[in-house]
């Protein structure tokens, strides 16, 4: 299941300059919420000195150092689709040796983080970034996207009790919001159900099926939002052009320079018209009669450049 870090903070941008935490979170580091922990651990300078909160603004002039280290520059946003195998966790570092997403991924991708995550017998759909703020914006609840499973479980569904999932449920004292699950297929003792969700709290499917007696033995995400799992292989990752991510979010690879329409090139576009004309009458010359063509009965001539 996605387990999204939810902030509900505004926007941290003003005349004055951004957030350190976001300045450290578009760079691609990590996401805000653990710039903000960087912070607090002591593992950030802002122009040589040491800070210990994320609020103090940055503008383009000064120099953030994270761990020694000067703050990439800033790349467009880019944004990966992967198919994550089962078996690995959704984390940089895993405290129990487990091995991780990114130690699978290929060498020739930037560092990246994850949007959202799928727990370790997940699988499916991954989206990848390489900026922390287009992370936080494709996960938070406000974006109301879809995600979409197929999930596999032990049992034999009862339809009225997957429909009553629409109008949501409580499961040990926490609400889940709507929740579309369609029967799919029956064989023998398993059965396969199509769960459609938007809010995606931690482990939300598997805690929902168990509550209604049926435990989940396989749960493949197949698209978030507009981005889907289409034919990609497990471990397989591929990037999404930077026009789609454009149409889906207005993101993405920077729009080709607008041309400067300045007084001197309104001049020059003029002459260089001017003289496509006279060369184009130069070259028509007079009219020449080539024969005639019969139309109708009548006699009509027929004439070339």
């Amino acid at each position: 299941m996605t387990d999204p870090e939810t902030d509900s903070s505004e926007d941290t941008s003003s005349p004055e300059g951004e957030r350190l935490a976001k300045v450290i979170a578009r760079a691609g580091i990590c996401s805000r919420r653990d710039a903000e922990k960087l912070i607090e651990a002591g593992r950030v300078t802002l122009n040589g000195r040491q800070v210990a909160q994320p609020a103090p603004l940055v503008t383009p002039g000064d120099t953030v150092v994270v761990d020694g280290k000067p703050l990439p520059d800033k790349e467009p946003p880019r944004l990966w689709r992967y198919h994550k195998p089962a078996g690995l966790v959704t984390s940089h570092k895993d405290p129990q040796g487990r091995p991780t997403v990114f130690d699978r991924l290929p060498g020739t991708l930037p560092r990246v983080i994850s949007v959202g995550r799928l727990d370790l017998n997940s699988e499916g759909l991954l989206l990848l970034t390489n900026d922390g703020e287009l992370a936080r914006e494709l996960e938070h609840p406000t974006q109301g996207w879809l995600r979409r499973y197929r999930v596999r479980i032990h049992g034999r569904p009862d339809p009225v009790k997957l429909a009553a999932l629409e109008n949501g449920v409580t499961v040990d004292g926490v609400n889940y919001g709507s929740i579309k699950a369609i029967l799919e297929r029956q064989t023998g003792a398993n059965a396969w159900i199509s769960v459609s969700l938007r809010e995606g709290k931690n482990r939300e499917i598997r805690r929902v099926m168990d509550y209604l007696g049926m435990p989940v033995s396989r749960l493949l995400r197949v698209s978030y939002g507009p981005f889907q799992l289409g034919q990609l292989e497990p471990g397989a990752v591929e990037e999404i052009p930077g026009k789609t991510l454009r149409e889906q979010l207005g993101k993405g690879a920077p729009m080709p320079p607008k041309r400067q329409h300045t007084k001197a090139a309104r001049e020059l576009e003029a002459k260089r018209e001017s003289s496509r004309r006279e060369t184009a009458g130069k070259a028509k010359g007079p009219l020449r009669l080539v024969g005639r063509t019969r139309i109708g009965g009548a006699s009509k001539k027929r004439t070339r450049d």
